[in-house]
């Protein structure tokens, strides 16, 4: 029946049943017609309706607002059915803005992501340097509070992106993570290490992480997963240049200066992200609610996707931290070694983007549940028996650097798919906050694994392996949640 026939048999009197509202996000594969509609009718529905009735209160009762909304011949609502931006064909999908969004954002990720992705550096340093005397899972203390500090902060830079928008998080932001990292070069003690580079460069490289990547899902919503993908790259980027930046000038200048060369790069690209990076929709300011952070939690879809997150990063950064230490006990060139994390986060650059295409096509949920599962099968099926091996070693870092890149790019996208986006911010902060959990003690178990028995790595690469095969699961569940085991578009 069309609209106009609609509006006929109304005014004739005939009363037709009120459609019941359906859930296109609860199983997405029952409603294929409504698959683009998945992100805006998610948790907190209320809210949404709400502004609907809202919009449609001169025209019509709030039944009206129910009613499912007229698509177009291409699959996209054209008539009323959300607040104003929140349609699905609102979203431009590309453009100057969007694109220079991106461009921002790929500085952003590659100046804050990209100095985590070579942890194994700053591991290497202290450990034959300033805390040499320090046991090694003590060391990685320091690189794990860091990552801890940095994803587990998102719930409060979440909300307040949502509350502000990316300006006033990406300024003040960058100005910290700069002066953070120039106190870190000047840095002795294990105690100066935590509070410098743990701590205080975490908290400003959060609130420039969050915003820019939160600020670029506002712009896509068909190519979401690509573009997040392609930010996402830019952390993969950093982890090739950097780790060779800081050995080439560390041998030259010193660790201190290279660290502080490293730091007026950073803020050069970061000056680059402020000047392009900004939301399509505008801040929604509203008082602290302690639902808004315990509601999420009670959705089985996003308790799946927090545990997922938590033990792939459980797993995820025992590579990152041990496989140059442990290169170099097992007698890989020493000429190799420090490349060893360039080639592993080379190869995540295609795995950032790759990744993000396929599950804007094919469903993001299946590409994650595909792509962390392979990471814990390349962890447990080549670096276990390879790691004696010079071409095992770094066969491994390239299918493990793809695999875990694909994680990466992956996981916002797949929050924001059960996500209303007005809540993107402190929905993607929750999850990163609790996953976080995972990036603080998996390498310190691992470093107590590997000390508990005598130096060899075996207990701890299984436990990187198991726990991302555990992550995979989750997502797993997940992707049931949605669609059950029928072959669906995720």
């Amino acid at each position: 029946m069309t609209g106009s026939d609609s509006d006929s048999s109304t005014m004739a009197g005939d009363h037709q049943p009120t459609p019941q509202k359906r859930d296109p996000l609860m199983n997405p594969a029952k409603y294929p017609e409504n698959e683009t509609e998945a992100n805006l009718w998610a948790e907190p529905r209320a809210v949404a309706d709400a502004d609907i009735e809202k919009e449609a209160g001169t025209a019509g009762s709030s039944d009206s607002a129910s009613a499912p909304t007229p698509a177009s011949p291409t699959g996209k609502p054209t008539g009323p059915g959300g607040p104003p931006g929140m349609k699905p064909a609102d979203f431009p999908d590309g453009g100057l803005d969007a694109w220079l969004c991106v461009l921002g954002g790929w500085c952003a990720l590659f100046s804050t992501f990209g100095l985590i992705n070579c942890v194994g550096v700053f591991v290497q340093h202290y450990s034959s340097g300033p805390l040499a005397g320090y046991s090694l899972s003590t060391i990685t203390w320091i690189t794990s509070l860091q990552v801890f500090m940095m994803t587990g902060s998102g719930a409060v830079m979440g909300r307040l992106y949502d509350n502000f928008g990316p300006r006033y998080l990406i300024i003040p932001g960058t100005i910290v993570y700069v002066f953070a990292l120039m106190m870190t070069s000047l840095g002795s003690q294990y105690y100066q290490f935590i509070l410098a580079q743990s701590i205080l460069s975490s908290l400003g490289s959060s609130a420039v992480f969050n915003a820019t990547l939160n600020s670029t899902m506002t712009w896509f919503f068909q190519k979401r997963a690509m573009a997040v993908g392609i930010v996402a790259s830019g952390s993969s980027a950093g982890g090739v240049v950097l780790p060779i930046m800081l050995t080439k000038l560390t041998e030259q200048l010193g660790f201190p200066w290279a660290l502080r060369i490293v730091s007026f790069t950073f803020l050069a690209l970061c000056t680059i992200t402020c000047l392009t990076v900004k939301s399509r929709l505008p801040p929604t300011r509203k008082p602290v609610a302690l639902s808004d952070y315990t509601k999420p939690l009670t959705e089985f879809g996003m308790l799946t996707c927090i545990a997922g997150y938590f033990f792939f990063f459980w797993g995820m950064f025992l590579p990152f931290n041990y496989l140059i230490v442990q290169a170099q006990q097992n007698g890989v060139s020493p000429s190799l070694v420090p490349y060893l994390i360039p080639i592993l986060n080379a190869a995540s650059i295609p795995g950032r983007i790759l990744p993000g295409f396929l599950g804007d096509k094919f469903g993001r949920y299946n590409v994650m549940v595909f792509i962390s599962f392979l990471s814990a099968l390349f962890t447990l099926a080549v670096w276990i028996p390879g790691s004696h091996s010079t071409p095992a070693v770094i066969v491994y870092g390239v299918l493990f650097g793809f695999s875990s890149g694909g994680f990466i790019s992956l996981a916002p996208a797949v929050v924001a798919q059960i996500s209303d986006i007005r809540q993107i911010g402190t929905r993607t902060g929750i999850a990163w906050a609790i996953g976080s959990l995972g990036s603080l003690t998996g390498s310190p178990i691992g470093g107590a694994i590997i000390a508990s028995q005598g130096g060899s790595y075996l207990g701890a690469q299984l436990f990187c392996g198991i726990a991302m095969l555990c992550g995979c699961l989750s997502f797993a569940l997940g992707r049931w949640n949605q669609a059950g085991f029928k072959v669906a578009k995720v």
